[in-house]
Formats: structure tokens, sequence, C-alpha cells
């Protein structure tokens, strides 16, 4: 009965990102993180709710709904949210963007799922980029009010050749096995682990 009282479920929100779509080892950045993750047991559950497109107003409006029925009944119930650029091309702004996260943030935390944050990735039509640069900030910025973990994926991947090489070559503008590996570098290593409360392997 302890273990069951220790066990984690992390719930993860996003759009195509967060699924293996365009990967051909069909890992995705999430399975690569799950499987550089430190084992516990019980292990640490991973789910998924990806939402095609999904930007931070369409996320605002689906987020509680779906992750309600999913929470852990007999455990700690997490929820990692995976921004993207696609408020962009939605014409919302920077700071309705932001505001639209600042509200999720804000009930994730009264409702005790310690949020984890990962950034917009950079778009494969370079015009957009200075947009999305702005976004990346502003989120950060949310994060950083509320102490809530934040993961820039949007400066170490924008001048990256083999994440610009893949989108390139990419007819819907999603990574490949190169690219979401770095994504789940950059999970990893921006305070992943921490966040989860699990003890790197010896």
């Amino acid at each position: 009965m302890q273990e069951l009282e220790s066990a984690l479920r992390v719930i993860v929100l996003g759009d195509q990102l967060v699924t293996a779509s365009g990967d051909p080892k069909g890992m995705g950045w999430i399975g690569r993180v799950q499987a550089r993750t430190p084992q516990v047991d019980p292990t640490i559950e991973l789910i998924t709710l990806a939402n095609p497109d999904d930007n931070s107003l369409t996320l605002s409006k689906r987020w509680q709904a779906e992750v309600t029925p999913r929470v852990n009944a007999i455990g700690r119930t997490k929820v990692a949210i995976a921004m993207s650029h696609h408020d962009i091309r939605a014409g919302l702004s920077t700071s309705r963007s932001r505001l639209n996260l600042a509200t999720v943030l804000d009930d994730a935390l009264k409702n005790g799922f310690e949020p984890f944050v990962i950034g917009p990735t950079p778009h494969k039509e370079s015009a957009l980029n200075n947009d999305v640069e702005q976004l990346s900030w502003g989120f950060e910025d949310v994060c950083s009010r509320r102490n809530v973990p934040y993961v820039d994926c949007f400066h170490p991947l924008q001048g990256h050749e083999g994440w610009n090489t893949e989108l390139q070559n990419s007819p819907s503008g999603l990574p490949g096995q190169v690219g979401y590996g770095l994504i789940a570098w950059l999970v990893l290593n921006r305070g992943w682990v921490e966040w989860l409360g699990v003890q790197e392997a010896d």
C-alpha cells in the first residue's frame, strides 16, 4: 500500500510534438525522456494529451477537462505543458498568450499539479521566428514569476544544423529523429529529474 501511495503520474499536454509524429523511431521526445529517466518503483506513468496545432488559447480551454479524469487517485499527479508556436498563426498577441499560460499555471498550482513548462521550438518558416522568440521570452517570464521550471527550446535549437535540416526537409514542419533527440536532451538537462523528485542512478 505504501508503494501505491507514492505512485506518480505525469500528464503531458501539447501539440503534435508530444506525439512521435515525424520520428522514424516512433519515440518522439517523450519516449526518449522516459527511457533516460531514472527508474523507480512504482514506475512513473507518462500520459500524453496531444491536440494538433494546439495554442495557448485552445490549451487553456481544454486542459482541465482532459486532465481531471486522469488524475491519479492513489498518488501524485504532475502536469508538463509543452507550449507551441501556433499562437503566431492563430493571431494571438504575446500579451494574450502570456495571460493564457498564466491562467493555466495558476489553476494547475492551485490544484497541486506542480507544472513544468517546455517552451516553443523554432518555426520552419524563419520569418516567423522573431515572433516565436518573443513568445518564448514571454512564457519564460510567466513561469519565472511563479517559480515554475521552464525549458527554453527556441534559442538552443534556432541555429542548430541538425534541427534546421530536418525541419526544412519535413513537409509537415515536424522534426525527425535528431530533432526529437535534441528536445529530449534539453528537457532532461533543464530540471526534469529534479522536478520529478527522483534520484539519479549511481
